[in-house]
């Protein structure tokens, strides 16, 4: 039996992708998380076979979600659910960790098939995007060009997601139990490492990278 979490907010989508996987014999649906830092934390706890998750969420995105998986719970392997079809938001899902990435406007059984390829221990890009992401993944690679973003540390990509989102220093201070004093160092350092410099900035890259949706 293949026990799956599913990370998605909105909870009719997420009750249908319930229903989905368990029309499968052998799959079962252990968990639902509707943000990511409970997707994280079931994960965690339930060590499931397969996380399914979307790649904008409450709390934490998509990626962040992968990267704190793949490094705590590495049995788990990680589907991204996604409205984006653009090869950035692919390499980053990627480059965290994910071992497919399924665009939402797929054919319903293309979910299925994604998580028998990773358990086969495949990765799997819904078409159209294989030969394109996996291209430029290459290209990139091989280029071995320093992407500004790997260059914050896991609590700046946490303060550029929750700058993002709205939160004053002080609201980012309180979600994350640290003093606003080092909220603002950690985003004054994010800041720098992105060459931003003011909020429109911040949010115009936030939606670009797809840490946030447009209307965030």
């Amino acid at each position: 039996m293949t026990n799956i979490v599913l990370a998605e907010d909105h909870h009719i989508v997420r009750k249908g992708l319930h229903a989905l996987l368990e029309a499968e014999s052998d799959f079962k649906v252990v968990g639902e998380a509707s943000d990511g830092i409970e997707a994280v934390e079931l994960t965690e706890r339930l060590k499931p076979d397969v996380l399914v998750c979307d790649l904008i969420m409450p709390g934490q995105n998509g990626q962040e979600v992968t990267r704190k998986v793949v490094h705590d719970s590495p049995q788990t392997r990680v589907i991204i659910l996604s409205m984006y079809d653009k090869e950035a938001y692919v390499l980053d899902a990627l480059k965290a960790g994910a071992r497919a990435y399924v665009l939402k406007g797929s054919a319903a059984d293309e979910l299925v098939k994604a998580i028998r390829e990773v358990l086969a221990g495949r990765r799997y890009l819904s078409p159209p995007l294989s030969e394109r992401a996996v291209d430029a993944y290459a290209q990139k690679a091989t280029a071995g060009a320093m992407d500004p973003y790997d260059r914050l540390t896991d609590r700046e990509k946490e303060i550029l997601h929750l700058a993002a989102e709205g939160l004053t220093n002080a609201e980012i201070a309180s979600r994350l139990v640290v003093s606003p004093r080092t909220a603002e160092t950690h985003r004054t350092n994010m800041m720098r490492k992105l060459a931003l410099t003011n909020r429109a900035d911040l949010v115009r890259y936030a939606i670009k990278r797809g840490i946030v949706q447009p209307d965030s």
